[in-house]
């Protein structure tokens, strides 16, 4: 059969379903960031690899959306049929309600309410009907099969039947909706493998205010003996009473199904989001592993990149080996960002054996992270190699500046991610500078490595930092067509006082020594940074081998 044209097959369904558009978000039924292969439809018709992104394809003319993070990805992945706009300057609807009234077409599994509401409050005319990427994808890849298993008391802390107490101790509605695998998988202590690198059993639930839960999955994938005996699996819902629902989560379609709704946020999001002590101590403990891998890889890097050739692609297969060593390792939490040069400027480039650039003289991007069965890890080291430039060593240490103002931060409680952001900006923005992403996302207990509902952003959040949660710190810098920079590590947040908070930081690596300049940092700064790497070198060095021990001493030498 022969391979087909997209964007051209797609606009001959136009015609058969009586629309003149047809929209393709990049998010699955599950509305997942990650996706397994069947589910990424806006990658088959246009390229696109990202997570987050949407396509809208008209008769006459096609556009994608996407956001800062993507837009030089797109550039380079998504065709010159679309085109290409940044969201934050131009939205989807925005440009559908410029179609001259046209009907817009769209897959009702694939859209939460308070999505359809942004769009519906533009005026634009919207019409439900099949997914039409699927009418046309040959070769489309079969869903995982894959079964479910248990995630252990003794890393989940709490019984799946004290979580189910908890939260209908507040639940108002005869039923909760559960749209989100990642809280029915806390909810019920288990964990699936339907995403790459993240643990989810793609699932949803009602959870009654009896206690029953009715679980929506493919039974095969269901070991016999894993839930427990208040659980029984459906394909309908079959409840008459009221179900409440989450407008941000939950489709179109499964509201479709239940007679009468109420709307409130998912509370399994911020119960999940404040680690009990079992699985903070967990992530501590993974974070310890992870960096004695992570740090015997740089030791690895600096001391091989000049005597043979790496590329980028082979560095991150390199390091993956590191990381698989570690106890308790399952997985990398997901495709690691390696990014040399120009590469390291995509904010979420991810190296393929095409694009991949040998490891040579310059700045070198590293975004990874593991799974581990006790903890979630996300680390971006910048590495130089050979002697940076002034300019980047200025950039470097603004961004620097940045991660040590939020990373020591107290603040009230109360306080959220949006009003600690600009803290780790002020030192780029004192020279006109900035970055185009979030600064800090949540990050699960072998779950996924973002998750909700806490982030530090210039976007608006209402959502409280609290004790217990997990986040990440890593402001950065980008040069187009020459380098990237950022520095990430997680931060838990713990009280420090009755009414105030502070981080404390989860991830166990040095920050490369050679792109500091010392001129640039005051006494508190260096404070922060010597006494960091202290921490580093003491918990670290009993873990590596003894040429590792030696690297750490040095990288760890007090500014």
């Amino acid at each position: 059969m022969a391979k087909i044209n997209p964007i051209e097959a797609l606009r001959a369904q136009l015609t058969k379903h009586k629309v003149d558009a047809f929209v393709v978000p990049s998010a699955d039924e599950f509305q997942g960031e990650y996706l397994p292969a069947a589910a990424r439809r806006l990658e088959f018709l246009t390229g696109f690899s990202g997570s987050n992104g949407i396509a809208i394809v008209h008769k006459t003319k096609a556009a994608f959306f996407t956001d800062g993070r993507y837009t030089l990805q797109a550039e380079t992945q998504v065709p010159k049929t679309y085109e290409k706009y940044n969201m934050a300057q131009k939205s989807a609807a925005t440009w559908a309600k410029e179609l001259n009234k046209a009907v817009i077409g769209f897959d009702p599994k694939l859209f939460t309410l308070r999505q359809l509401a942004a769009w519906e409050k533009q005026g634009i005319k919207l019409k439900p009907v099949p997914n039409l990427v699927d009418a046309i994808w040959q070769h489309r890849p079969a869903y995982p099969a894959d079964k479910a298993f248990a995630y252990p008391l003794k890393y989940a802390g709490e019984s799946s039947d004290a979580k189910i107490k908890r939260v209908l101790k507040n639940l108002a509605a005869d039923a909760l909706f559960i749209a989100a695998p990642d809280s029915v998988c806390w909810l019920l202590n288990i964990r699936g493998n339907d995403i790459p690198h993240t643990p989810f059993l793609n699932a949803t639930a009602l959870l009654h205010k009896t206690g029953k839960i009715t679980l929506f999955v493919d039974a095969k994938k269901i070991p016999k003996g894993l839930l427990g005996k208040n659980v029984t699996i459906a394909s309908s819902s079959g409840v008459k009473g009221t179900v409440q629902i989450d407008p941000a989560q939950t489709s179109v379609w499964w509201t479709a199904q239940f007679k009468k709704t109420v709307e409130a946020t998912d509370p399994i999001q911020a119960m999940k989001a404040r680690k009990n002590d079992t699985e903070a101590n967990g992530i501590r403990a993974a974070h310890v592993r992870d960096g004695a891998a992570l740090s015997s890889f740089l030791c690895w890097l600096d001391t091989h990149w000049q005597s043979q050739e790496i590329t980028e692609v082979s560095a991150a297969e390199k390091l993956k080996t590191f990381r698989a060593a570690q106890p308790l390792f399952k997985d990398l939490s997901f495709g690691t960002i390696a990014g040399m040069g120009s590469n390291g400027a995509i904010v979420h480039y991810h190296a393929t054996a095409k694009t991949a650039k040998k490891l040579k003289h310059g700045l070198f991007l590293l975004d990874s992270g593991g799974q581990y069965w006790d903890g979630t890890t996300d680390v971006t080291r910048t590495i130089a190699l050979g002697a940076p430039t002034d300019e980047q060593k200025e950039d470097f240490t603004r961004v620097l500046k940045g991660h040590i103002a939020l990373g020591s931060a107290v603040f009230p409680k109360g306080v959220t991610g949006s009003e600690l952001d600009a803290l780790a900006r002020m030192p780029l923005w004192h020279v006109h500078k900035d970055y185009d992403h979030g600064t800090g996302h949540g990050v699960g207990c072998y779950l996924s490595v973002h998750e909700g509902p806490q982030s530090i952003s210039r976007r608006a959040n209402n959502v409280a930092l609290e004790p217990g949660m997990v986040i990440s710190n890593e402001p950065g810098f980008y040069k187009a067509g020459e380098y990237g920079i950022r520095i990430e590590n997680l931060v838990l947040v713990e009280a420090v006082h009755t009414k105030f908070l502070r981080f404390e930081t989860l991830t166990m690596a040095p920050i490369d020594r050679r792109l500091i300049d010392k001129d640039l940092l005051n006494s508190d700064e260096i404070n922060w940074l010597d006494n960091y790497h202290m921490r580093v070198l003491n918990t670290l060095v009993p873990l590596v081998d003894k040429k590792t021990a030696i690297w750490l001493k040095k990288m760890c030498a007090k500014i």
